[in-house]
């Protein structure tokens, strides 16, 4: 529904900052699961509640008078969409994936391009798929951040790159 970009994009806003907020997204739920990390993966099945439509996620940045010219929309699955997102650098970067691909789609297209000392936040930490993506991205890599869990249940996680 936007929240957590329109979050964004107002503590922006309340500063003063013109920065661009990019809103990665579907907007129809999530693919089916492709690898065996994933094969327990069924949140596919509940594609009509995951599901926002792009127009409904636009008129609720609007409520907040919040609709500018630094909101940027790219829309579709990450495998296809994130290789060709003309950002340059990145301060803040929201990983919202649900499973082990698309945690993997983000951090391979956009994890190079956030700025020495910019936060990573992991939405889904606490989903075994996504901290297993994670995981494998960061040993691919060979960085070892410290990685600081957080939420009601250690479900979400940040790290400083």
């Amino acid at each position: 529904r936007g929240g957590a970009w329109i979050y964004a994009a107002g503590v922006l806003a309340a500063f003063g900052w013109k920065r661009d907020v990019w809103v990665c997204d579907s907007f129809a739920g999530l693919p089916k699961p492709k690898l065996a990390e994933e094969s327990g993966g069924s949140w596919h099945i509940h594609n009509d509640f995951l599901a926002i439509p792009k127009h409904e996620v636009e008129d609720n940045f609007r409520l907040f008078h919040l609709l500018q010219d630094n909101i940027r929309f790219v829309e579709g699955f990450f495998e296809n969409t994130l290789p060709n997102v003309p950002v340059k650098q990145i301060a803040v970067l929201r990983c919202d994936g649900d499973m082990y691909q698309s945690t993997m789609d983000i951090l391979v297209n956009l994890y190079p391009k956030v700025s020495p000392g910019g936060i990573v936040i992991i939405d889904d930490f606490g989903v075994i798929e996504c901290r297993h993506a994670v995981k494998d991205y960061l040993e691919k890599i060979l960085e070892n951040p410290l990685i600081t869990e957080f939420g009601a249940k250690n479900d979400a996680a940040y790290w400083r790159k």
